[in-house]
């Protein structure tokens, strides 16, 4: 499910944590205990053996390996403040929308007599609550990242190329076809 899409939700969403996550190793092992319970699920969720688990709770190691420190602060990040997160994500698709700022190629279906060749744009642009509650029901129903970037085109159709029905009306399909960065904020 992971995409450029999902990634840029979840960056989003870590902005509004109210408390930072546990800092310490211990800590966030501990942390990740009370979520789930056993070692041996800690020690699967972060592909490492179950011992490891046990020596970075009791403080027995304290360094682990680069790319093990990265899933540890992935697994908790992804479990912190559930309830703060959905209440903004609530809010977005209800009354505040989603604000997105990317580089990316759009490639478009036009009328004949008008170019198709789709070019590099940086774009920010604020999409109404609608696109964010389809966003975000998408992303809850595990959908992938094609179906979610086609969410974010329809919005920028539709806001941006379409002006609000205003121009380019015979613009009928916009794709995102190569993202270059890509951020939301809501």
């Amino acid at each position: 499910m992971a995409g450029e899409i999902d990634d840029a939700i979840e960056r989003a969403d870590r902005e509004a944590f109210t408390r930072e996550p546990p800092k310490t190793l211990k800590g966030r092992i501990g942390f990740l205990m009370k979520q789930l319970k056993t070692t041996r699920a800690v020690a699967a969720e972060l592909g490492v053996s179950q011992r490891s688990v046990e020596r970075y709770r009791k403080g027995e190691r304290k360094h682990p390996p680069e790319d093990i420190q990265q899933r540890i602060d992935a697994a908790v990040r992804s479990r912190w403040q559930p309830r703060v997160r959905g209440r903004r994500r609530k809010q977005a698709a209800a009354t505040g929308g989603v604000t997105v700022e990317t580089r990316a190629r759009f490639g478009y279906t036009a009328p004949v007599g008008s170019t198709d060749d789709g070019r590099f744009r940086r774009l920010t642009v604020h999409l109404p609550p609608a696109y964010a509650q389809r966003l975000f029901a998408a992303r809850d129903a595990g959908a992938g990242d094609q179906e979610m970037r086609q969410i974010v085109a329809d919005g920028l159709r539709e806001i941006y190329f379409q002006d609000g029905g205003a121009r380019a009306l015979g613009l009928s399909d916009v794709a995102i076809n190569d993202i270059d960065y890509i951020d939301l904020d809501f």
